[in-house]
């Protein structure tokens, strides 16, 4: 009652505003930006699609997956440059003083150093490994699998982003067309009403008849308020999800489930065998697992590498080549190296690596019952839901067609006002259930192409 009285008595300002021309502009403008645009919202309209695109590519998911790739790429650039030569550089002064610089070894043995002594000595040497045991070769084959690993774990995230999507967006639609069914009753029921009202007037009801018509309406009402509570909830979420600002009023596209076809179910199974990004995954892994076995294994062979060496000796205090001060000597030769202690100390780290071998064959074992789980899961749900969808279409001829003869029925007082509410609520419940099984039927299918790893392909 407050709001109506405050309404009516802002009406009456504002009218009495308007009867001054030098206000009436002051009055078109500050309305203007008061009604406007009240919160800055904007309504847009999206198909599914186009939600699942702009939830991919504003997914912070889906950026941190992008940067464990290009770590992955790093790493096996580094793999390579071990393959590169190594090459190192260096020079040192040093500066010797000797106090007792006289050494005597007999009559003709006896030498006298002198009291100070310069030293520079500078050093440049190269090497490149020609055998390292098949190391490099190895490391650079699991970095190049683990790349592969962190792609389809990028994969593996986009379909869950595109899977949240579509369930926001279902949940969105699923609350909008309850909303409108709420709307269409409400109408169906103020007629109703009304014509209560007329009856009583007229004698034919009592009051108790009116009051019952009432009450529905404060029931239908208040689900409308739990209603608009979830769209709010659900539409704020869904901006985040699609990176649109939080202001923004999200409308659902059209959506039809007649369309939507499913094979048997054994070919599901075979394609989320073939395709789901997890079990690939687990296979590149065991493929990880074996290279590193041949890794560890590498380790008991021998090393064999070129050097070159390049030496700067001077005797003076001046560190700059100086005819007849300093030398040159160059290196070249092969440096073999072999641990042969790995022989026997290796054999752990071995077992070591074939266990975690055998680990990714179970994994995978155990990812493949749950592959399967989940698809037939998945097929068994959106067959229900098809089957929910023809029952409750036979349901709602029926509510139709029992509200049509109550209503008859009241219209002739042969039926009380609770028969007749009573019908119209059994209609109006059937029309809210058959929304949300479109809706479930929807979700169920697009979870199965989710299950099969074919959600965004």
């Amino acid at each position: 009652m407050t709001t109506i009285t405050n309404t009516t008595d802002n009406h009456y300002t504002l009218k009495r505003l308007l009867t001054k021309p030098w206000r009436a502009g002051i009055v078109a403008v500050l309305t203007a930006m008061v009604l406007g645009n009240p919160a800055n919202a904007q309504d847009r309209t999206l198909t599914l699609d186009e939600a699942i695109k702009l939830g991919v590519e504003n997914s912070k998911t889906l950026k941190y997956s992008q940067s464990k790739i290009d770590r992955a790429v790093t790493q096996y650039n580094q793999a390579k440059d071990q393959a590169l030569p190594t090459g190192s550089a260096s020079f040192m002064y040093s500066r010797a003083q000797i106090p007792a610089n006289r050494l005597d070894l007999g009559p003709d043995a006896s030498f006298t150093l002198p009291k100070s002594a310069n030293a520079n000595l500078g050093i440049v040497s190269v090497e490149e490994v020609i055998y390292g045991g098949g190391r490099l070769r190895y490391a650079k084959e699991s970095t190049d699998l683990l790349i592969q690993v962190a792609k389809l774990d990028a994969d593996k995230d986009k379909e869950q982003i595109a899977l949240n999507v579509v369930n926001a967006y279902y949940n969105l639609y699923k609350v909008l067309q309850s909303k409108r069914v709420v709307e269409q009753n409400l109408k169906a029921i103020d007629q109703q009403i009304h014509q209560a009202q007329r009856f009583f007037d007229q004698g034919l009801v009592t009051r108790n008849d009116v009051l019952r018509f009432q009450l529905q309406r404060s029931n239908v009402e208040l689900n409308g308020i739990e209603l608009e509570s979830n769209r709010k909830v659900i539409n704020y979420s869904l901006d985040i999800l699609l990176g649109l600002p939080e202001s923004t009023q999200v409308n659902i596209d059209q959506i039809t489930s007649n369309s939507l076809q499913v094979a048997p179910l054994a070919n599901y199974l075979d394609t989320a065998l073939a395709d789901r990004q997890e079990l690939r995954t687990i296979d590149l892994r065991t493929r990880v697992a074996e290279t590193n076995i041949k890794n560890v294994q590498a380790n008991k062979l021998p090393t064999l590498a070129a050097t070159a060496g390049l030496y700067y000796v001077n005797a003076s205090a001046n560190p700059f080549p100086n005819g007849g001060k300093f030398i040159t000597p160059l290196t070249a030769g092969l440096a073999l190296n072999w641990n042969f202690g790995s022989l026997w100390s290796n054999k752990n780290k071995v077992a070591e690596a074939r266990v975690q071998r055998e680990q990714t064959v179970i994994e995978k074992g155990i990812t493949v019952d749950n592959v399967k789980n989940e698809v037939n899961q998945n097929y068994q749900n959106y067959l229900t839901a098809v089957n929910k969808i023809q029952l409750l279409e036979t349901s709602i001829a029926q509510a139709t067609e029992n509200n049509r003869i109550l209503t008859s029925k009241y219209a002739n007082s042969t039926a009380s006002a609770t028969d007749r509410a009573d019908a119209e609520t059994l209609l109006y419940q059937a029309q809210i259930n058959l929304e949300l099984a479109k809706a479930d039927a929807v979700l169920a299918y697009y979870n199965l192409l989710k299950a099969t790893g074919k959600l965004t392909k």
